[in-house]
């Protein structure tokens, strides 16, 4: 469902909840919601309305479609506004001489997408699985080897000699959070410098070279980077070790479906026979022109 849809359906429906009693009644008798234990048959019919039936499958296929917040309401009220919504739908559908050809267009368009994405939705089901976790996992960490992390501070200044003279207020014993507050130029400034934990390729290669060869509470001489000149303190290190499966099952089963949908979307358009025609003549400004379609 497009976004627009969603949102003129929502409305509706929030129209249709919000109305009192009285004018609920005006637009029409409506049926009680089923009893426990009552007939769950989709082809049963809930409404006629002219001549055209509104089945109890209809009333379910609009309730699937509707945002979370939904949920929230009382399943004898939803069950009444949904199916006062689809008799109100109808009766005025009914209104409509014919449908326009950019209904007909739009009615085209949303079931071309509804059908494209339950084939996506099915191949995505699909492809999560136990085994297609563990080879996911196997291909990504099995020969992972820990990899150093570091949590660090730093003092950015303009020029070398501006870190010259804080590293020698440092040596004589100034604190580094303190000087870093008064005198880094860096976002981090603030906080006292700090960056929190880090890994490799993470930072600029200069940096990062410099982190590396301190050893824990030691201060680097000044940096030189793109980003102006560092004094970069290492308050700790550590080593990461690959997540287990269960871990990294999210971020892989996410990795899994979108591999899935990029598989399905190229075999569906290498088995179709697809011709484009030559639209190099067509204005790209056109797709704003809705009084085409009037």
């Amino acid at each position: 469902m497009t976004r627009l849809t969603r949102l003129a359906l929502t409305s509706a429906l929030c129209l249709t909840f919000g109305l009192p009693a009285a004018a609920q009644d005006a637009a029409g008798a409506t049926s009680p919601a089923p009893e426990a234990g009552a007939s769950a048959d989709p082809s049963t019919v809930v409404a006629t309305v002219g001549g055209t039936d509104i089945t109890l499958g209809h009333m379910i296929a609009m309730r699937s479609r509707l945002p979370e917040q939904y949920n929230q309401i009382p399943q004898d009220q939803l069950f009444q506004g949904v199916l006062d919504q689809l008799i109100q739908q109808e009766a005025l559908s009914q209104q409509a001489e014919s449908a326009s050809q950019r209904v007909e267009l739009v009615v085209e368009n949303e079931r071309r997408a509804l059908m494209a994405n339950e084939v996506l939705a099915s191949a995505v089901q699909a492809s999560i699985t136990d085994e297609a976790l563990q080879q996911a996992y196997d291909a990504t960490y099995a020969d992972a080897e820990p990899t150093p992390e570091y949590n660090a501070s730093h003092i950015l200044v303009e020029t070398e000699e501006e870190a010259r003279q804080l590293k020698t207020q440092l040596e004589e014993g100034a604190d580094f959070a303190q000087l870093a507050q008064e005198h880094s130029t860096g976002p981090s400034g603030p906080s006292g410098g700090e960056l929190g934990w880090f890994g490799p390729g993470m930072m600029v290669p200069e940096f990062e070279e410099a982190v590396a060869d301190l050893e824990a509470g030691e201060v680097s001489e000044p940096v030189q980077t793109q980003f102006g000149w560092h004094l970069v303190k290492l308050n700790e290190q550590r080593e990461q070790t690959p997540p287990s499966l269960e871990e990294a099952s999210s971020t892989l089963a996410q990795q899994i479906q979108m591999d899935a949908v990029q598989q399905t979307v190229d075999q569906a358009i290498s088995g179709a026979e697809v011709e484009r025609q030559d639209v190099s003549g067509i204005d790209p400004s056109v797709l704003n022109d809705t009084t085409l379609l009037d």
